[in-house]
């Protein structure tokens, strides 16, 4: 199996992009104590190393032909799972609304529900569409801005103005990167259909 860019994607584990986007799932408890209890420089600094690995670990996956089925699993999991319990700790604080944390988990639990229709169809998940990647981008940034603007009052005017835009935007492309992905279901869906009744 290869990449869109090429790069064969191998079965291995034990490679130093997988190491590093494992570190990143196991900060996320940390980060989130650190959220939950209001120390908010320090969640900031663990969300930068996070971000900081992230970029790291598929750098080297690419440059050194470390791309394997782990590392594709790994990578947005914990990008989900961040963006999940920033969004709860967030919520918890009161600094967003619940309304948002519902709107996005609704996003994610419509496209887990399409993984067994996926499966009868004999695909295990589609590609990525560029517009979930935006979206996913926008969250990144968006909810550490918002933390920012917490621990700074010189910077939480433009922090959080910010952080609202990327927020908002964000969820929107990440809404019409799904809206599109249901649509590619039902495609296959009727293509399959048109096959069982030749």
């Amino acid at each position: 199996m290869t990449t869109a860019d090429g790069q064969v994607v191998s079965d291995r584990v034990l490679t130093l992009p997988n190491a590093l986007s494992s570190l990143r799932l196991l900060l996320v408890p940390v980060f989130a104590v650190l959220i939950v209890a209001g120390h908010d420089g320090w969640a900031l600094a663990v969300l930068a190393v996070s971000g900081a690995s992230d970029y790291l670990d598929g750098h080297l996956a690419r440059r050194w032909n470390q791309v394997t089925r782990l590392g594709q699993v790994l990578d947005p999991f914990a990008d989900r799972l961040y963006i999940l319990t920033t969004l709860l700790g967030l919520a918890y604080r009161g600094l967003i609304p619940w309304w948002l944390v519902a709107v996005l988990v609704a996003r994610d639990a419509t496209m887990l529900a399409t993984l067994p229709v996926l499966a009868r169809l004999g695909h295990s998940a589609l590609p990525v569409h560029l517009l979930g990647k935006a979206g996913t981008f926008c969250l990144l940034y968006a909810f550490p801005l918002l933390l920012l603007g917490e621990v700074s009052r010189t910077l939480s005017l433009v922090a959080g103005a910010l952080g609202w835009a990327f927020a908002l935007w964000g969820t929107g492309l990440y809404w019409w990167a799904g809206v599109l992905y249901l649509r590619q279901v039902a495609q296959l869906r009727r293509e399959h259909r048109r096959e069982q009744g030749r």
